[in-house]
């Protein structure tokens, strides 16, 4: 069963955690000290907020899946829609490790389609004092999303985090 995901970065990340608490009447599955997520049945959607110094508001959004195969099928839509995409394979962000895709809607909103894998004690696989500020998951707008049908080396590959 797919879930939406929806990141948003805040100003606060506190008064944040607390408005959201009292929105969704629910705390937070992850909190960390730039980070809080809550993965909630009703609505089924897995909602995180970043204080990582990012302006404030929409990050990205996204579908998490549960299996391979999800992950697979819309991999397969996007690739029959022709559409430019980023696909990493045991990427670590968001206290996470996952395999994902990435592209962007024709306003340039990015989205990621994932599986998560497992968790991971950092935001991004790096330490804490060489973790880039501002650094969330999502591709920025300077880094191009890959062509599926271009062959690429490791120099050109990307990652987001």
């Amino acid at each position: 069963m797919k879930r939406i995901h929806l990141h948003v970065s805040v100003d606060d990340l506190a008064k944040s955690i607390s408005f959201y608490n009292t929105l969704f009447g629910a705390v937070p599955t992850v909190v960390k000290d730039d980070y809080a997520k809550w993965m909630m049945e009703d609505p089924r959607v897995n909602f995180a907020i970043s204080q990582r110094g990012a302006k404030a508001g929409l990050d990205h959004v996204g579908i998490q899946v549960e299996s391979d195969e999800e992950l697979s099928e819309i991999q397969c839509r996007l690739e029959k829609a022709d559409m430019d995409m980023l696909t990493q394979a045991g990427t670590t962000c968001c206290y996470a490790k996952s395999d994902k895709h990435w592209v962007q809607d024709p306003s340039g909103i990015a989205w990621e389609t994932y599986r998560t894998l497992e968790s991971a004690p950092t935001f991004n696989n790096a330490t804490e004092q060489t973790a880039p500020e501002g650094a969330c998951c999502a591709p920025t707008q300077s880094i191009q999303l890959i062509k599926r049908t271009e062959k690429t080396s490791n120099e050109n590959k990307s990652s987001c985090c």
